[in-house]
């Protein structure tokens, strides 16, 4: 059920919103929650009814073992915490590996060795890499001890709540747990629906108008590379250009609707889009594009690989390991996995640049021609990326690459 549907927008909001009003009104805060939760896991069944159980296995075995965790560290036991959060976190990963990325780690082997292995058809369950990624930060958390006390209605209305199930913002048990007994929580005031309304209307546009629209001029240029047609430079760009639109509105449309419909029910989410394509450098515009995946990324990859602590060297070891895999994350596909490393070699020399000129040329105010220049590579190493992240190959996003570069 997408949020750009006439059911989800005439029949399952109008629907939603009525029973945790009346649960709410009529008989408990508890009662709501447990409503909005129901209406969610409603919500998730309606793409295929039978990946609903696996989901809640996961919300369920995810409690149960931070639980577990959070007594372990409380009384003293804190190898045997460190040991069941290594073996709940492998298990988020060992279940996100099968269902995402087994058919590809198999077509590769193949490949290399020659031989026929082959596991039939895994059909991706819904929204997997955003719930997954949440409660992958819930265990580590719960090792580091910075959980908030709740119980499990709380928590699997945090994991499963609607709005952000689908496309994110990836939400963080601490922005959430505190809101759900919170003053504004399910109350519905006439504020937070008026400005939740706004929000949702101001994503819908984005992603219908903007996003849909942008895509029927990009697509048949893709489209066309990949059947062996050779674009021309005007052809190519016109095609590049308006994919990088499509794919920032229809991701921005999506995450400005989920905090929209939050607001509706008295709950913010975090904003996860902040005009990336304004930034002037690429650094920047990691902190500007899907600021909740980068937040991720840094806070339970980047900073446990040691950051920048370690030297410059490793630093930027760490910064291609964690692009390379948030790359991976995006999509199995090495096309995806090239786009990762275009950005961590983007931020290494990025990284690189600042201490050169901070070097060279001390404390000095970045003046008006150096940002702007700093923002057109920027936004034009940008796009160059976002060819591997479009093209369903190598030949088609090279053949787009050259049609670009004018060398056809």
């Amino acid at each position: 059920m997408l949020f750009n549907s006439y059911i989800f927008i005439a029949v399952f909001l109008p629907a939603a919103v009525a029973a945790v009003w009346l649960a709410k009104c009529y008989l408990s805060h508890n009662a709501a929650l447990a409503a909005l939760t129901l209406a969610s896991l409603f919500f998730y069944a309606w793409w295929n009814p039978p990946y609903v159980i696996l989901l809640l296995a996961s919300i369920a075995a995810n409690y149960l073992i931070g639980r577990q965790v959070r007594h372990f560290k409380g009384v003293g036991r804190r190898s045997a915490a460190r040991i069941l959060t290594i073996l709940g976190v492998g298990a988020n990963l060992g279940i996100i590996g099968y269902y995402k990325y087994a058919d590809f780690f198999v077509t590769n082997i193949d490949g290399l060795t020659g031989l026929d292995f082959t596991i039939g058809v895994v059909l991706l369950p819904l929204s997997i890499s955003f719930f997954t990624f949440q409660q992958i930060a819930y265990l580590v958390d719960s090792y580091r001890e910075q959980v908030q006390p709740h119980n499990f209605l709380d928590y699997a209305m945090f994991i499963s709540f609607f709005p952000q199930l689908i496309a994110g913002p990836i939400v963080y048990h601490g922005e959430m747990l505190r809101q759900l007994h919170g003053e504004f929580a399910l109350r519905f005031t006439s504020n937070d629906v008026a400005i939740g309304l706004t929000i949702f209307t101001m994503g819908l546009f984005k992603k219908v108008v903007l996003a849909d629209g942008m895509a029927t001029y990009a697509t048949p240029g893709f489209d066309a590379v990949e059947a062996g047609a050779v674009l021309n430079f005007l052809e190519a760009w016109s095609a590049a250009l308006a994919y990088t639109l499509q794919l920032y509105f229809d991701f921005s449309g999506y995450s400005d609707m989920a905090i929209g419909l939050g607001r509706i029910f008295g709950l913010r989410l975090p904003v996860n889009f902040n005009s990336p394509y304004k930034a002037d450098n690429i650094i920047e515009f990691w902190r500007r594009w899907h600021m909740t995946l980068s937040r991720f990324l840094r806070l339970y990859l980047y900073v446990p690989l040691g950051g920048n602590r370690r030297g410059p060297y490793r630093r930027w070891l760490n910064i291609m390991i964690t692009m390379l895999l948030g790359g991976l994350w995006h999509g199995a596909g090495w096309t995806f996995v090239v786009w990762g490393g275009l950005h961590g070699c983007y931020l290494a020399v990025n990284h690189l640049w600042r201490y050169l000129r901070t070097t060279v040329m001390g404390r000095v105010p970045i003046t008006s021609p150096e940002r702007f220049a700093g923002f057109a590579l920027t936004f034009v190493a940008v796009v160059v990326a976002w060819i591997f992240f479009r093209a369903e190959s190598f030949a088609g996003a090279l053949a787009m690459l050259e049609s670009m570069a004018g060398l056809n």
